[in-house]
C-alpha cells in the first residue's frame, strides 16, 4: 500500500516528536531536549535556565545578543516562540534550526537592520499546542468542535492567555531590565511558525500596546491536524472584533506549498483580505501588511530560515 506523501510527512513529524492523538500533527520541539547551550555563528546567547513563572510552567529563555553588545546603544527586541529551534541545528528534534544569529548578524552588517536582539522562549513540550492556540477563538466555535479542541488538543485546558500574561507582565519587563532595549510597542515584535504564527498574531492583537508587529510563517489557522472551517472562521470572527489599529501596527504572513503548509491555500486568503478590509496596506508608503507564498517549501526550520530576511525586514527593517 502507498502512502500519501502528506500523511507520510505528518506521521514521521509526529513520531519524531513522541507524540501520539489526533491532535499531534506537529512536533513539539519539546524541553525534554537535553538543555545544551546553542552554539552561535554570530553573537552569544544568554540562558535564562527555567526561568520561575507565576501564569505557566518554568521554561528556558534563549537571548541572542548581536555581535559587539553595546548596553549603551539601545536595542529593538524580537520575541520568538519554540525557542528550542532556533539557533542551532546540532540541539535540536530534527537537527533543524532556523539560523536565527546568522540572518540577523548579516542584515546588521549590511545596514539594513537596526540593533536587535532576539528573545528566543521555549515552549511547554506537550503543552505547547494549549499555550499557543488562541483561548478567545473558542468562545467562536460551536460547543461540539469546542469541548473537543480542548479536550484532545489542547489537554484538558486553554492555556494561550496565561502564556501571554508570562511574556507581557514577567519576561518582558526582565528583558527590559536585564538588557539595554527599546521597550516601546514600535521596537518590539514577534514572530512564529505554525501554532507560533497563530499564537504572534493573537499577541500582537492583545496587548497592542506592547507589540508593534507580528509575523506568522506558515501560520496554522486550521488549529488542528486536518482541514476545516471551523476553526480558521473563529479566527477570523475574532479578527474582525479584535486586530489591532493599522496605523500603530505591522503584520507579516506566508505559506509554503509542501507538507502541512499544503494545506493553507483555501485558508490564507480570507485571512489576508480581513487584513486589507481592516484597513492594512500591502502597498504604498505606509505598507504595513505583507502576505507570501513560496512555491515548493514546506513546514520546516530550513525554509523558515531561508525566508527569514522578508519578515524581518519588513517588520524592523530600516526605512
Amino acid at each position: 500500500m502507498t502512502t500519501n506523501p502528506l500523511r507520510r510527512h505528518l506521521i514521521l513529524r509526529t513520531l519524531g516528536a513522541g507524540l501520539t492523538g489526533a491532535w499531534s500533527f506537529s512536533p513539539s520541539r519539546s524541553t525534554a531536549q537535553a538543555p545544551a547551550l546553542p552554539q552561535v555563528a554570530a553573537g552569544r546567547i544568554d540562558r535564562l535556565a527555567d526561568l520561575p513563572s507565576r501564569h505557566v510552567a518554568p521554561r528556558h529563555v534563549d537571548v541572542w545578543l548581536p555581535e559587539g553588545y553595546d548596553p549603551s546603544r539601545r536595542h529593538q527586541v524580537l520575541y520568538m516562540h519554540d525557542g528550542q529551534m532556533l539557533f542551532d541545528a546540532s540541539t535540536t528534534w530534527n537537527k533543524q534550526a532556523w539560523g536565527v544569529d546568522q540572518t540577523l548578524n548579516r542584515l546588521m552588517k549590511q545596514g539594513r537592520l537596526a540593533d536587535t536582539l532576539v528573545v528566543g522562549v521555549w515552549n511547554n513540550g506537550k503543552f505547547r499546542h494549549s499555550e499557543y492556540f488562541p483561548e478567545k477563538h473558542l468562545p467562536f466555535l460551536p460547543e461540539a468542535v469546542r469541548q473537543k479542541l480542548i479536550s484532545e488538543g489542547l489537554q484538558g485546558q486553554p492555556r494561550a492567555d496565561a502564556y501571554l500574561r508570562f511574556m507581557v507582565k514577567e519576561l518582558k519587563p526582565a528583558i527590559d531590565a536585564r538588557y539595554a532595549t527599546r521597550p516601546e510597542a514600535a521596537s518590539t515584535f514577534i514572530m512564529g511558525s505554525s501554532m507560533g504564527g497563530l499564537i504572534s498574531v493573537y499577541a500582537m492583537n492583545e496587548y497592542p500596546q506592547v507589540f508593534g508587529g507580528a509575523a506568522g510563517l506558515s501560520t496554522h489557522w486550521i488549529g488542528s491536524g486536518t482541514p476545516n472551517a471551523a476553526i480558521p472562521l473563529a479566527a477570523l470572527r475574532y479578527l474582525q472584533q479584535n486586530l489591532a489599529d493599522p496605523a500603530s501596527h505591522r503584520i507579516y504572513q506566508d505559506h509554503g506549498t509542501t507538507e502541512l503548509d499544503a494545506l493553507y491555500a483555501p485558508y490564507q486568503p480570507l485571512i489576508d483580505q480581513l487584513m486589507r478590509d481592516k484597513g492594512y496596506a500591502e502597498t504604498g508608503p505606509a505598507a504595513n501588511f505583507m502576505t507570501r507564498v513560496f512555491a515548493g517549501t514546506g513546514h520546516n526550520e530550513r525554509a523558515w530560515a531561508d525566508r527569514l530576511d522578508v519578515p524581518v525586514l519588513f517588520l524592523m527593517g530600516r526605512r
